[in-house]
């Protein structure tokens, strides 16, 4: 989406997951690096977790409390059904749509379309990418009580590499600075019920070193824009993966 005159680059950042672990695993860095820039950042969270093998609903919404709190963010959840129950429907698009006018971000994160991930995923990276749309709308019924907002971008994360869209060229998020992997690696921690059968803090540090090592730094996180970015100087683009 083209930057909004009123989606200043102070405007917060607002990340949407569907689970309580989603974004710490999925773009928790990314988070980091932009509230220790001073950018205030607000997680939405549209389950408790409720479906899952490991942890009460209870356990992981304080898990993700702390989480949010190592990343320097606030928290809240939106519940939309529940976990595995998450439905692509107006009504929800118009619930996270009265979010995003209250927060009024500059940058909304999702995540990814991709189908093969927990159903829930590509299912709340729709209702975040209608809800972006319907925000901007000042006639929708419901939504009227509050002003229209036009985010500047919309960039969708991958929780887990299936979770990587084909045929979109991400955007490399520099996350290397050891302050910001520290961060990064308490929120993942925080999700202690998630890993007893398997270590996903080593399988996301993998994941983002590759990805790093690939790109000539230390660790990087894709995002993947919804819509082709927007320069008016060549300045932010002075950095890429490929060394020629």
């Amino acid at each position: 989406m083209k930057p909004s005159a009123k989606s200043p680059p102070s405007a917060p950042l607002l990340a949407f997951g569907a689970h309580p672990d989603d974004i710490e695993f999925g773009c928790g860095a990314v988070i980091a690096s932009e509230t220790r820039a001073g950018r205030r950042a607000h997680l939405v969270v549209c389950s408790r977790g409720e479906s899952g093998t490991h942890g009460t609903p209870a356990r992981r919404a304080a898990e993700a409390r702390k989480g949010a709190a190592a990343l320097g963010a606030t928290l809240e959840f939106v519940l939309l059904g529940g976990d595995a129950r998450l439905e692509a429907t107006a009504a929800h698009a118009l619930r996270l749509a009265a979010v995003i006018r209250r927060v009024r971000p500059g940058v909304v994160l999702a995540p990814s379309l991709a189908e093969n991930q927990h159903p829930d995923h590509p299912r709340l990276g729709r209702i975040v990418r209608d809800a972006a749309r319907l925000a901007r709308y000042g006639g929708v019924s419901g939504l009227r009580a509050m002003p229209a907002h036009s985010i500047g971008a919309l960039h969708y994360y991958a929780v887990t590499p299936e979770a990587e869209p084909d045929g979109v060229t991400p955007l490399l998020v520099d996350v290397s600075d050891p302050a910001v992997m520290e961060a990064w690696t308490a929120a993942m921690r925080a999700h202690a019920s998630q890993l007893r059968t398997r270590d996903y803090v080593e399988l996301q540090l993998g994941r983002a070193r590759i990805r790093g090592l690939r790109a000539g730094v230390g660790h990087a996180i894709p995002l993947y824009p919804n819509d082709p970015a927007i320069f008016d100087s060549l300045v932010p683009l002075s950095r890429s993966a490929r060394r020629l």
